[in-house]
């Protein structure tokens, strides 16, 4: 068994998680029709997400701001 986890380590996946909620589940729930189109909008979000949408924090998509770090 690993260490006892803390909030801190789960923080960057619960905010994601969360944020997706609300920006794509929460009031659309009856948009899906069956467990294949929310799989694919799950994926269709993560890319959006990571390649488009930009952070405020960063002012830029976490993908630009890796290629900015690497440069």
């Amino acid at each position: 068994m690993s260490k006892k986890g803390n909030c801190l380590d789960n923080s960057p996946t619960e905010n994601f998680f969360g944020r997706m909620k609300t920006e794509m589940w929460y009031g659309h729930e009856n948009e899906y029709k069956n467990s294949n189109e929310l799989i694919k909008a799950i994926h269709e979000y993560m890319w959006y997400y990571n390649n488009i949408r930009i952070v405020t924090k960063l002012k830029m998509s976490p993908i630009e701001y890796k290629t900015h770090l690497n440069n």
